[in-house]
């Protein structure tokens, strides 16, 4: 499921190519909203809250979540897609340029005024203009017994962040990400740590937490199950961590720095 500088990437890129013109083709293909027409609107902006994304567009919004396999692309009038064409769920086109949603797992059509309905349940969005480093600090510790690895996904704590992050912020921290929160030293350093990080690969292409950007290194635990740990050598661990909340997650892990 891609992470929240991925979907800031891409709402930037959809606010690039639509924002400030006018509609003059929307097909949307999902069953409830086929009949909705916003050709002849205006784009007022596309934005990313946590990994939730939303077209503004005259008096309405059209959300969408891309979960694992969804995209939205932008294209030439005439350039060839990069996904067959029965995978398109939205097609919004401005003079010039076509934005299409691929794959999209969530897409809905609501006025303006009903976007809190869909992402006010979010946390402080970890790339948001008004990120509140305490509240997120105030909703992790809010269950100390809750495994950090769990609370750190759940989107109602913080919101931007995936599997990948958690998985790394763990390691840096020195934390099994089954550790519950009560027993976490230094709270607010896991989550200035957390910003930091994911602020640093906002603008990046490939994600790379480690500092070396060559493949194979980009990345301390996640994804290298087997292979040496990059600080002592130990082979790295692959597990899964769910609960009623949060489907199971693949965890990674180094079983000598991480306690």
């Amino acid at each position: 499921m891609p992470e929240g500088d991925t979907v800031y990437r891409t709402a930037r890129a959809q606010n690039t190519a639509l924002a400030g013109r006018v509609l003059d083709r929307c097909d949307i293909r999902v069953p409830a909203y086929a009949t909705v027409d916003l050709s002849g609107e205006r784009v007022e902006a596309v934005v990313s809250v946590g990994k939730h994304l939303l077209h503004r567009i005259g008096e309405f919004t059209i959300h969408s979540h891309l979960k694992m396999e969804g995209s939205w692309d932008v294209y030439q009038n005439g350039a060839r897609w990069r996904s067959p064409a029965w995978q398109a769920r939205a097609i919004l086109g401005v003079p010039g340029a076509l934005a299409v949603g691929f794959l999209l797992s969530e897409l809905e059509v609501v006025p303006r005024e009903r976007e809190q309905e869909l992402v006010g349940y979010l946390g402080p969005d970890i790339l948001g203009p008004d990120w509140d480093a305490m509240r997120a600090v105030r909703n992790l510790a809010a269950e100390p017994d809750r495994p950090v690895g769990l609370a750190l996904l759940d989107q109602r704590v913080i919101a931007g962040l995936g599997n990948v992050y958690r998985n790394e912020l763990c390691f840096l921290r020195g934390l099994l990400p089954t550790r519950a929160v009560g027993t976490v030293p230094d709270l607010p350093g896991l989550v200035d740590l957390a910003h930091r990080l994911i602020l640093a690969n906002r603008d990046r292409a490939e994600r790379v937490t480690t500092g070396d950007t060559r493949r194979g290194r980009r990345t301390w635990v996640h994804g290298r199950e087997h292979q040496p740990c990059l600080r002592c050598g130990t082979a790295i661990r692959q597990g899964s961590l769910g609960d009623t909340e949060l489907t199971e997650r693949q965890t990674f892990s180094c079983p000598v720095c991480q306690q």
